[in-house]
């Protein structure tokens, strides 16, 4: 017996989703039918795919090469329905978008959802090495980074480039302070972002080579819980100056000796740069 592709469409789903409920909810069908046909994929070839109990279930280690297979499998599928409906105007689809910060390219994605109202877009947030990873593994279908990436399995459209700010609450002793050096923040309690951010490593790289030393008060993740320790008085904050936004509630300080700035960069797979819904998106950021 060939592999049913209703089968894989069913255990893809499940891997995908984390679970037979969304994954039912996701291809239209009942939980137990998507039970079924996991099930019989299963039985058949004499395999587990899924550790299973009663709140989650989890890939085995088949099921993890399996998936890797179905990732290019169905990412190969939607590129074939794309080329095949093409003459439809990019009337319906969907379109992922893994970002490190969604600021830089929201307005595009604004135009986009204007001039193509049945195209659905996800957004998925994540820092630089995650957003890449999910582009690797066929689930998104662009991602923005927030550092330069030399692979030539990507292509690459510059989006921005900012330096960066600290930043601090309104109440802090330098709120009043039109900007700060280097040498302000040595051996300062900061509020950094996890491993892998892009801002934290530019800031750290800076730091060394003016010799200086910096002190991590507290680390998390994400910008918005940077933002909240901030205020709380548990450090200094850094972000780029294209991120930094309008809140009242913090006082945005330019590093006036800060050399490097924070790149922005729109990528795609090569492999996929055809594909009628990534070719158009690419093309509206390029002219515009």
């Amino acid at each position: 017996m060939a592999v049913s592709h209703s089968q894989l469409k069913a255990f893809h789903a499940v891997a995908v989703h984390g679970g037979f409920t969304r994954a039912a909810e996701q291809l239209f069908l009942s939980q137990p039918a998507v039970s079924d046909q996991v099930r019989k994929l299963e039985e058949y070839f004499g395999v587990l795919l899924f550790h299973r109990n009663k709140r989650s279930v989890q890939l085995t280690e088949l099921g993890e090469q399996l998936l890797s297979v179905t990732l290019r499998l169905f990412a190969v599928e939607a590129e074939a329905q794309e080329l095949l409906s093409s003459s439809r105007a990019l009337q319906s689809g969907s379109l992922t978008l893994a970002v490190d910060s969604p600021v830089h390219v929201l307005p595009y994605i604004a135009r986009f959802s204007e001039r193509y109202p049945g195209i659905r877009i996800s957004l998925v947030t994540g820092n630089t090495d995650e957003a890449l990873e999910r582009l690797f593994a066929y689930k998104a279908d662009l991602a923005v980074l927030g550092r330069p990436v030399e692979d030539q399995r990507l292509l690459r459209v510059t989006l921005s480039s900012d330096p960066l700010v600290a930043f601090v609450g309104q109440d802090h002793p330098w709120a009043r302070r039109e900007s700060i050096s280097l040498v302000d923040l040595d051996d300062v309690p900061m509020v950094l972002r996890e491993q892998g951010s892009m801002t934290r490593q530019i800031l750290e790289e800076e730091m060394r080579r003016a010799g200086l030393r910096l002190r991590l008060g507290i680390e998390v993740e994400g910008r918005e819980a940077v933002r909240e320790m901030v205020l709380a008085g548990l450090g200094i904050g850094v972000v780029s100056a294209a991120e930094f936004g309008n809140n009242p509630q913090v006082q945005a300080l330019p590093i006036r000796d800060c050399q490097r700035r924070m790149t922005e960069t729109l990528v795609c797979l090569r492999e996929q740069q055809s594909r009628r819904l990534i070719e158009t998106f690419l093309a509206m950021v390029r002219s515009e």
